[in-house]
């Protein structure tokens, strides 16, 4: 998300590009292209986290890391998936 969200252009089109992103996403943030997101469940406190914060709504997100937790859901990379839409 990082990466395509560096190559939007001031217009809201995506341009090839090659290089490095220092783009850090959290809440509030206005995407620019994504209107869905699959995702794992994150680290507490990590970007990655915040990331889906931010397009999720924080309050939601939250919402469902309790309900993961309570259902014991597998967390991390190889672990259970979300769709945020």
């Amino acid at each position: 998300m990082r990466a395509l969200e560096s190559s939007v252009s001031t217009t809201g089109h995506v341009n090839p590009y090659s290089g490095w992103t220092n783009k850090f996403i959290f809440p509030p943030y206005d995407f620019s292209v994504a209107n869905c997101m699959i995702t794992n469940f994150h680290m507490p406190e990590s970007t990655l986290l915040m990331q889906v914060a931010a397009f999720g709504g924080y309050d939601l997100v939250m919402k469902a890391y309790k309900e993961a937790i309570k259902e014991k859901y597998r967390f991390y990379s190889y672990g259970d998936a979300m769709l945020i839409l």
